[in-house]
């Protein structure tokens, strides 16, 4: 009699991971043992043959599918704005930069945005914050992930910036340093002033007696460094070791004929982190100096702000400190004290408002998440310069992703094993040589071993009773049942979702839609657009997602028709600002607005939906390339007549001439000026006659003044027309609305010249934004 089906293993765990077949004998003993032989063979099989094993396969190619499509489609990678060389890495103490403030007191500090730089050089229109980051010193050649506890050295017309710089290739703190000499627009990266075997930060730079010295963190040293200029600003000597103690963030100050010392020891039992401080007093910074007879000043919780956060400032007369505010995360606030005693036996403060205002950009601000130190001076009569640093993420936000990202993975795995169980396709949820009656015949040897040793048989039953779950599971919730069905399809649903949300953490990043820098530096634009009072829904939706977007500073809507909106029913993180228009003409779209402060013009339909990232990266290009139209619908204008179509015949014949301007980049004075000139009289008219054509006349008007390329093209991560969903499109038939632009084409041809050969080839620019 032939043998029936042998299992690795028996009863409802039968199945296994790598299940035997079906194999029959022809009896007697030699048979059987040639049988046995060949038993064994097939328990060495590969994997692939196991039907549990195909079906975690295809899991795993599905998932990932998935998976990339939503990365490639839905996130921006886990990098620092495009940078790729070394240095910028990920770093789980934060993404630290720092900007530049200015006022008439400390007290009524503005960024330099406000006060509209414009530096040519380095396509900055104007200048915006941050103006030093961990870009700005890899670029010029000293690897950084970071930068933070700003101080600066005034000396004449030039300012010295010093600052904790993360080294990448060792992961501890050096101190750089930076010189401007326009009063900190621009800053020249002078390289590393300090550099120890030990973590270095928050570099207390001061003068005394005609020498200038350095007093930075140095904790984990457990000395507090005096360092004199021996070369000033990159050669330092040590001068004297102050105090043998773990101090951090320290400073030093005269003050009524002495000199004090604020800092903070954590190293001490019943100490509290961030919230203690002490304060010690000298006759001078170079002699010994004695605890204030109160210490420790502080020590308790981090809501206090009992940790310096930066250089004290005198205004009016009156001493202030700074502290920071680590209650939510570390580094969250700045907090500012009035000292109003201090003295060897007393010392009190209180707090008072602080004048910089939080952005309510979110992560999408260079300072979204925390600001924890600020150096304020005043460089002339009522005018005072600051610098403050600024981060985008929480402390220990990579561990936290990573986490995140870690449990979503096992979540899944989990969900992929049920829905096998419940398939029927997984069997058995370990290998069977795990379970005690699964193994086969054992030696006494390994008998008494087993019995020995109580942990390994425990574990082998738990997992054989687990592999008979998977059966009883299946013969209970039956899929071809309703119950089975719904449960069935509700738990792939969530693998699904766990699947785009381990991305996200892992792939993804801080979720903060960073700007690109050009030449270290960053800027705005203004973004316009141009609509009607039937459009109103896309229009609120539009601005709230776009004004969260870095580079943002203004929105403009040219209201064409209907009765306008206040700008207080707009849930906006900039300003808005309503431009209502006599008559409704698509001319308006490049109407002259002395109002713009911005030299870029982003002119985006209200129904397009596209992420942050992709404007951010479209307007890098155009920075580089600010004579030229740079947009994100490509169109190619060829034949003969010449004849208007879409992207898709673009893409057959791998070019394009012409830019969509309902979603591009511009500049916006010269692009007005030439919309609005003599020359292009004639096409306005036609754009009016035809409610048609303006995107079309602006790129003729553009190549007719130049010889050279004037398009240039961005392709977005995904784009979605919300008019579709809202039914406002103002091109329902897009056969006749390419009809009239085809006859527009023929007679801007005849008056401007031709532009069909100019064609560009996608794939062109190196930045492989072009594809």
């Amino acid at each position: 009699m032939g043998s029936s089906p042998i299992l690795a293993g028996g009863g409802a765990g039968a199945g296994g991971w790598c299940r035997w077949r079906s194999h029959h004998s022809n009896g007697g003993g030699k048979n059987n043992s040639s049988s046995n032989k060949n038993m064994n063979n097939h328990n060495n099989e590969p994997c692939v043959l196991s039907s549990t094993f195909a079906y975690f396969l295809l899991s795993f190619v599905v998932l990932g599918s998935i998976g990339s499509l939503y990365a490639r489609f839905m996130l921006s990678p886990n990098v620092r704005a495009g940078y790729t060389a070394v240095g910028c890495e990920d770093d789980n103490e934060g993404s630290w930069s720092i900007g530049v403030y200015y006022g008439d007191s400390p007290f009524s500090l503005k960024p330099i945005e406000s006060m509209n730089v414009w530096k040519d050089k380095s396509a900055a229109w104007p200048v915006v914050n941050p103006v030093v980051t961990c870009a700005s010193l890899s670029d010029a050649g000293f690897p950084s992930n970071f930068v933070a506890d700003p101080f600066l050295y005034v000396q004449g017309d030039t300012l010295y910036l010093f600052y904790e710089t993360k080294n990448p290739i060792t992961m501890q703190g050096d101190i750089g340093v930076a010189q401007s000499t326009d009063k900190g627009a621009t800053w020249e990266q002078l390289g590393i002033a300090l550099d120890e075997d030990w973590h270095l930060s928050y570099p207390y730079v001061f003068e005394y007696n005609g020498n200038i010295y350095m007093m930075p963190e140095g904790s984990a040293k457990g000395e507090l460094r005096l360092y004199r200029a021996i070369n000033f600003p990159l050669t330092w000597t040590l001068d004297k070791v102050i105090m043998r103690k773990q101090l951090v963030d320290s400073f030093m100050i005269p003050h009524e004929g002495r000199f004090w010392l604020f800092g903070s020891d954590h190293s001490g039992i019943g100490t509290n982190t961030n919230g203690r401080l002490e304060i010690w007093h000298s006759d001078s910074p170079l002699s010994p100096f004695k605890p204030h007879k109160k210490n420790p000043i502080y020590n308790t919780d981090n809501r206090i702000a009992a940790r310096n956060g930066g250089r004290p400032f005198v205004y009016n007369g009156n001493l202030y400190r700074i502290g920071q505010d680590s209650s939510e995360t570390y580094g969250r606030r700045i907090r500012v004290f009035k000292v109003k005693v201090l003295t060897t036996d007393e010392y009190k403060e209180v707090e008072v408002p602080f004048g910089v205002e939080e952005l309510i950009k979110g992560r999408n601000s260079w300072n979204g998440a925390r600001s924890h130190h600020l150096d304020v001076q005043q460089v002339g009569p009522g005018e005072w310069i600051a610098v403050l640093d600024g981060d985008r993420v929480d402390s220990g936000h990579a561990v936290h992703r990573f986490i995140l990202g870690s449990a979503s993975v096992f979540a899944i795995a989990t969900l992929v094993i049920l829905v096998g169980m419940l398939l029927g396709a997984v069997k058995c949820i370990v290998p069977l040589s795990w379970c005690p009656h699964d193994t086969g015949k054992r030696s006494d040897t390994l008998l008494s071993w087993e019995r020995s040793n109580l942990l390994s048989s425990k574990f082998r039953l738990f997992c054989s009773r687990l592999n008979r779950a998977s059966s009883i599971l299946h013969a209970r919730i039956r899929p071809n049942t309703y119950i089975g069905t719904s449960i069935l399809v509700l738990t792939i649903m969530l693998a699904v979702m766990l699947t785009c949300t381990g991305v996200m953490y892992i792939y993804g990043g801080s979720g903060a839609e960073q700007p690109y820098p050009l030449n270290g530096h960053y800027s705005q634009f203004t973004l316009l657009t141009m609509t009607y009072d039937a459009r109103l829904w896309n229009l609120k939706m539009y601005v709230k997602h776009y004004s969260r977007c870095s580079s943002v500073r203004e929105i403009v809507v040219v209201w064409n028709k209907g009765i306008p909106p206040e700008t207080s029913e707009f849930d906006s993180a900039v300003p808005v600002r309503i431009r209502v228009e006599k008559e409704n003409s698509l001319n308006n779209r490049f109407k002259m607005d002395r109002s713009i402060k911005t030299r870029a013009v982003l002119e985006l339909d209200d129904d397009i939906m596209m992420t942050c990232d992709d404007v951010e990266r479209g307007f890098r290009v155009w920075r580089e390339n600010p004579d030229r139209i740079v947009g994100f619908y490509p169109r190619l204008v060829n034949g003969s007549p010449l004849r208007y179509r879409g992207e898709k015949h673009a893409r057959k014949y791998n070019g394009y001439n012409m830019i969509l301007t309902g979603a591009a980049f511009i500049d916006g004075q010269k692009a007005f000026e030439r919309y609005w000139s003599n020359e292009a009289e004639v096409g306005r008219a036609l754009v009016d006659s035809n409610f048609n054509c303006e995107d079309v006349l602006l790129n003729y008007l553009y190549a007719n003044s130049s010889s050279s390329s004037v398009v240039e093209y961005v392709r977005p991560a995904w784009a979605v027309d919300t008019s579709k969903f809202s039914g406002v499109a103002i091109s329902r038939n897009t056969q006749a609305h390419y009809g009239v632009r085809s006859n527009c084409l023929m007679k801007f041809a005849d008056i401007y010249g031709s532009i069909a050969h100019r064609k560009l080839e996608f794939r062109r620019r190196k930045d492989g934004w072009d594809v």
